[in-house]
């Protein structure tokens, strides 16, 4: 009889630290499964060998977010995909939340893992991904890059599910800044979009940083503020500035933020879900902000998580 596997089940594990950072990395979807900073936690960690939940931390593609009733055009060739939301009708997350990616460079500072996109019923596609993670004095960088290998231009988009945290307490507790103008507004049972309005204003406006309360938000913003860099920000912080910024490079128009709420009362809003996205929720269906990759093409988006305030 065959020993049972020594793997984790969220996959190899590849351990990253350098300036006072460490992260942990796991081979199962690309996962971010921990980050800290001088031992103060950056995102909702989960362990090695639990099944990882809520999509934490995981790299989405060849889209992020959800296609709506799994089906699609494009090119003029009507697509249908499995449906991996049965609850909602969707295919939601893309191709490899749960697919092993192999370990291609690692050290102290940095790793690479690769993965192929293999084609299938509804994306007939072969697309290589490469994530490398690095760290420096600012954070965790995550770089995604996607190169169509074989079949005609494919349609892509990605983004991350890191669920961010600050000291104590839960998602009602801390103080959200988003400088975003605008939201897409949705259908609720289905998460379907429905249409984009001012942000300005509304329950949803974190322009100016404010504490989260008990607002719920499962939304994608856009018309994000930029710096000279053109990098967009978040932070997350507790009362006192203690906490995680994101950043995310123009590659991203988009970001889906949710208050992360769940049924059973000792999961539920413990950490804010922060997805920078190359295109919004819905975009197989409306071609929105789609890439569009033709044979040999490339393209890369990437990120940064970083810790804010404290000693």
């Amino acid at each position: 009889m065959p020993e049972p596997s020594k793997t984790p089940l969220s996959g190899r594990r590849v351990r990253l630290a350098a300036d006072g950072y460490e992260a942990n990395i796991a081979s199962v979807g690309a996962t971010l499964r921990t980050l800290s900073y001088r031992g103060r936690e950056l995102v909702r960690p989960f362990e090695a060998d639990e099944l990882r939940p809520h999509f934490a931390g995981a790299i989405l593609a060849p889209w992020p977010n959800r296609v709506t009733d799994a089906a699609y055009a494009w090119d003029g060739e009507e697509r249908q995909l499995d449906v991996s939301e049965p609850e909602r009708g969707n295919a939601l997350h893309g191709l490899m939340a749960w697919q092993e990616f192999e370990v291609v460079e690692s050290s102290n500072r940095s790793a690479a893992l690769r993965a192929v996109v293999e084609p299938r019923k509804g994306y007939p596609h072969r697309v290589e991904l490469v994530v490398r993670f690095t760290l420096a004095r600012d954070g965790l960088t995550t770089r995604v890059q996607a190169r169509l290998l074989a079949g005609a231009a494919a349609p892509f988009g990605t983004g991350p599910h890191p669920y961010l945290v600050a000291p104590g307490g839960k998602v009602d507790d801390w103080v959200f800044s988003l400088p975003a103008a605008t939201i897409q507004d949705v259908e609720l049972t289905r998460m379907v979009p429905t249409g984009l309005r001012a942000v300005a204003g509304s329950a949803e406006d974190f322009t100016t940083p404010r504490t989260v309360g008990e607002t719920f938000i499962d939304h994608a913003y856009t018309d994000l503020t930029r710096d000279e860099d053109g990098l967009a920000h978040v932070l997350v912080t507790d009362a006192a500035g203690v906490g995680t910024r994101m950043s995310w490079d123009a590659a991203c128009p988009w970001v889906q933020v949710h208050t992360a709420d769940q049924p059973v009362e000792a999961e539920s809003r413990t950490g804010l879900a922060v997805e920078p996205m190359t295109c919004p929720p819905g975009a197989f269906n409306s071609g929105t902000d789609v890439i569009r990759l033709e044979p040999g093409e490339s393209t890369e988006a990437s990120w940064t998580i970083g810790a804010v305030g404290g000693a």
